[in-house]
């Protein structure tokens, strides 16, 4: 990659530096003004920015640290110990107009192995999949086919990767198809099942949980897949003691028409062409706590979303963890299902 990959201008949209950071994949940009460095943004950086009510329209400047660590070209020599030192993954060489001429980076990191959480996972699998007709009249949604593998597999395997080998799916709809592709000789997954006797809803089939986790567990829904680091969704959830931490994706979406603002006496105020607004959209994993399976009513039909706002009328800690939105696919409907088999295809 070339040094302009990682450079943005200072009026550069937090969005759009987030989408640079995605680009290059190295989980920071430089913020440059006349070619001279001011500043860095990293995907912690804005994270943190949009969890203080920050805009993703605003510009990047305001979510940057000024205190860059650099190095003259003459100490180039020194970056690998000043990496060490900083406990930095990148630091840019400067010459003497603060221009950057080098970015160097610790890549032994890419390397390196991901953390062993072994945290439980629970996933919901229990629902009709109504959105996903005619696929799901015939196969439940847990065993619908993205490339040579199920969206569960794709999915157990990602949390797999993070040393995680306890896996409980709730199941209702077809749930003998479900349990019979599982528990076939050839497949190496453990997994535990769960029976809804009556449909609950993805509050009240995680009721059904309750008593088998002494502590922290993640639940994901089945027919999502989350590009993150699980390890660091992990650490921000109980860094932040909170009772819920919802991974939710970073939108924006363009209107196709133009726009009109209009003042109580019908007078036209503003007109937009094809306005953008952005949002924070849940994208259904979580990290929870036991307690908070206290808060579900028993044999009841309630979603996870109604339980979370009763955690908040309470007061309780309810995080928010948020990704782009490149990082978040979901196969709930047959166009986005067609997306998330392109999008597996070219990471094969």
């Amino acid at each position: 990659m070339e040094i302009k990959d990682f450079l943005v201008v200072p009026d550069c949209s937090v969005l759009e530096a987030m989408r640079q950071i995605n680009r290059n994949a190295k989980g920071i940009v430089y913020v440059c003004e006349e070619e001279r460095l001011i500043g860095t943004v990293t995907d912690g950086d804005i994270r943190r920015y949009i969890l203080k009510n920050g805009e993703l329209k605003d510009p990047v400047i305001k979510a940057a640290n000024r205190g860059t660590r650099t190095l003259s070209e003459k100490e180039k020599s020194r970056a690998g110990e000043a990496m060490k030192r900083y406990k930095i993954s990148s630091i840019p060489i400067l010459d003497k107009d603060r221009r950057i001429k080098e970015i160097c980076f610790e890549e032994e990191r890419v390397c390196q192995k991901k953390e062993a959480l072994d945290v439980p996972v629970a996933i919901m699998a229990g629902g009709k999949g109504t959105r996903l007709y005619p696929y799901t009249q015939i196969l439940p949604k847990p065993l619908i086919p993205i490339g040579d593998k199920t969206i569960t597999e794709h999915i157990i395997e990602r949390f797999m990767e993070y040393g995680c080998s306890r896996f409980d799916m709730i199941v209702n709809y077809k749930k003998n198809f479900i349990k019979s592709y599982f528990l076939d000789n050839d497949n190496p997954i453990d997994i535990n099942f769960i029976e809804e006797t009556e449909f609950l809803g993805t509050g009240g089939g995680l009721k059904l949980l309750e008593g088998r986790y002494p502590s922290t567990f993640f639940m994901s829904n089945c027919d999502i897949l989350i590009e993150e680091d699980y390890g660091e969704i992990l650490r921000f959830h109980r860094e932040q003691k909170n009772v819920i931490t919802m991974v939710c994706a970073l939108k924006q979406i363009e209107i196709p028409y133009g726009t009109v603002e209009v003042t109580d006496e019908g007078k036209a105020l503003r007109l937009r062409e094809k306005p953008q607004i952005s949002f924070i959209t849940n994208t259904g994993l979580y990290v929870l706590e036991p307690e908070f399976l206290d808060e579900i009513p028993g044999q009841t039909f309630i979603h996870i979303t109604d339980v979370i706002q009763n955690c908040i009328d309470k007061g309780k800690n309810v995080g928010v963890y948020p990704i782009p939105e490149e990082h978040w696919l979901d196969m709930g409907q047959v166009d986005e299902l067609k997306r998330m088999q392109k999008a597996l295809e070219k990471r094969l």
